[in-house]
């Protein structure tokens, strides 16, 4: 007896099923490994789909996208024909052959696929649009304007059907039939005079410029501020080298109460531009911008043409103060506008302004991160350490992996200054840490954290190596040399002070009391105490009163001359 093995069976059992069952099997096999990611086996079981049976569509299909994720574009695209071939009323795969058609840039193909796609479906308005892309594309504009035709069928006459109708005509050389057309959507809407301008714009391109501007005329008796109107006669102008018309025109458009921004816009960069080539005097410009923005205005675009005009032109800062703040009139939340008041401000050294533009900003732009850092700078100098640090702490709630390094690890180091002069020396230590994660070489920040920990006597080493690196990168530094010179004199390297403090010295063209202090006191351990006498004796006399009655700087000053020797504070 004859017994089969399992595999003998199973071979047995797939020959015995039809062709249609085992092509589905295989089929919904693939699209399962598809789905799950495997890609490899999907495409080998879509092989072997049509090996089974070449009549089914489906595997052709996704075959192409395969071949085509695998740059082998012939397979693809017969793959796709093949699919498309045997169910031509699939849209998709005739979408998809045609885009394939489009990307080979076989446009007679993609078009004829199209035609055959509409004629199935003829509320396709999609695929008219691309079919008259296409025909624009070739040239032929003949079938281009049969293919609007269809779309008017769907869409109704409108303006932008009838111009790209009319602009085809007119490539075809045909003025009559240009004309024509755009004067069928001007009759159709007798009251609209912007389709009267449009037809008066086709008359003007084909030659008919008399007929053209007696429409233009007759127009602006209806709607003196039309805008297609006005437009038109200023280009007519110009090309007419007729200066003074144009520029009266120019002047109408651009304070017409009508006239969009967009336009306004465009005419003011023609204006400046024509200005610069003239010479480059801004009188005319200027007043054009004075005449626009003495009317309300529905955005900003004008007021910040101007002021970057006026920027151009390197116009007094309260001449272009006066135009941002009409900027922020409009549109408060302008930042930009906002950030060059600001700066204006600190350049003027106006701390309350900076101040009540940074509040103002907060309601307007409170992830803006520079008004918090501005804010809280013009607090500082103002010497309110509170509010500074309120400003400050609030910024930092904004602050992001986007945000600007250098300016983030500038309002960590003001931090750390102020909460030192509040005596609060740990979380000063901490913000400098956080200054120092976001920019390492913040040169300022390492002198000041040295400096504090030398003050206190503690992790001298560490204040040493980053008080080092302050002065490497700015080696006349007085204020940085002082620093090293000090921290030098904690650790008791006496001479290696003395070179340092020296520096300091030629270095500040103003020495403080403090740097005159440090150097006595350095001088006196390196063994030269009449010097040191000389510069305590030169600190007594820089030392002024503090309003601090426990601050004693004066009366240990005093002590030191007194006694001729250091004094341990």
């Amino acid at each position: 007896m004859l017994v089969m093995t399992g595999w003998a069976m199973t071979s047995l059992a797939q020959s015995l099923i039809s062709p249609s069952r085992r092509y589905d099997a295989f089929f919904l096999e693939a699209i399962c490994e598809r789905a799950k990611g495997n890609h490899d086996a999907a495409f080998d079981l879509l092989r072997r789909c049509v090996e089974i049976d070449s009549t089914k569509s489906e595997a052709y299909y996704y075959l192409s996208q395969y071949y085509g994720g695998l740059k082998q574009k012939e397979q693809a695209i017969a793959c796709i024909q093949k699919a498309a071939a045997l169910e031509p009323s699939n849209s998709t795969y005739q979408e998809t052959l045609a885009n394939a058609y489009i990307n080979m840039r076989q446009y007679d193909e993609a078009a004829q696929v199209l035609e055959r796609l509409y004629d199935e479906h003829h509320d396709r308005d999609d695929v008219l649009g691309v079919l008259i892309q296409l025909y624009e594309e070739q040239h032929e504009y003949e079938s281009a304007i049969k293919a609007l035709t269809k779309l008017e069928t769907l869409e109704g006459k409108s303006e932008r059907l009838s111009y790209a109708k009319s602009n085809f005509y007119t490539q075809l050389g045909d003025k009559k039939a240009a004309i024509a057309e755009m004067k069928m959507l001007a009759d159709q809407y007798p009251n609209d005079q912007n389709y009267r301008c449009l037809y008066a714009n086709t008359l003007f391109l084909n030659g008919q410029k008399k007929k053209a501007l007696a429409i233009y005329e007759d127009v602006l008796k209806i709607e003196p501020e039309n805008r297609n109107a006005l437009m038109a006669l200023l280009a007519y102008e110009k090309d007419e080298g007729n200066p003074d018309k144009a520029e009266a025109l120019t002047e109408r458009i651009l304070t017409g109460k009508n006239t969009t921004s967009q336009d306004k816009i465009l005419l003011m960069r023609q204006e400046i531009g024509q200005s610069e080539q003239e010479g480059g005097d801004s009188t005319r410009v200027l007043n054009l911008f004075r005449r626009m923005l003495a009317q309300p205005q529905m955005d900003a675009d004008v007021a910040i043409l101007c002021a970057t005009y006026m920027n151009l032109k390197k116009m007094p800062n309260d001449s272009i103060s006066a135009v941002l703040e009409k900027v922020l009139d409009i549109a408060p939340d302008n930042a930009a506008a906002r950030l060059q008041l600001v700066s204006y401000a600190w350049q003027a050294e106006d701390m309350p302004r900076i101040i009540s533009l940074c509040q103002d900003a907060r309601q307007y732009n409170p992830d803006e991160m520079a008004f918090y850092y501005y804010q809280g700078i013009a607090y500082y100098k103002q010497e309110e350490l509170d509010l500074a640090l309120n400003a400050f702490q609030n910024g930092i709630g904004v602050i992001t992996q986007q945000s600007d390094p250098d300016i983030v690890s500038d309002f960590y180091a003001v931090m750390g200054d102020i909460l030192h002069q509040k005596g609060l020396d740990k979380e000063a230590y901490a913000a400098y840490d956080s200054c120092l994660q976001w920019k390492d070489d913040n040169y300022g920040c390492l002198n000041n954290y040295a400096y504090y920990l030398s003050e206190q006597g503690v992790q001298l080493d560490k204040a040493e190596q980053m008080s080092y690196r302050a002065i490497k990168a700015e080696p006349k530094n007085a204020t940085f040399l002082d620093t090293y010179a000090w921290i030098l004199f904690k650790q008791g390297r006496y001479s290696e002070a003395k070179i340092y403090i020296d520096q300091t010295l030629q270095c500040d063209s103003d020495t403080s009391a403090v740097l005159l202090e440090h150097a006595g006191d350095i001088y006196y351990h390196a063994g030269q105490r009449d010097q040191a006498l000389t510069y305590w004796q030169q600190a007594l006399v820089r030392t002024t009163e503090k309003e601090d009655p426990k601050d004693d700087r004066k009366a240990i000053l005093t002590r030191k001359i007194k006694l001729k020797k250091y004094l341990k504070e």
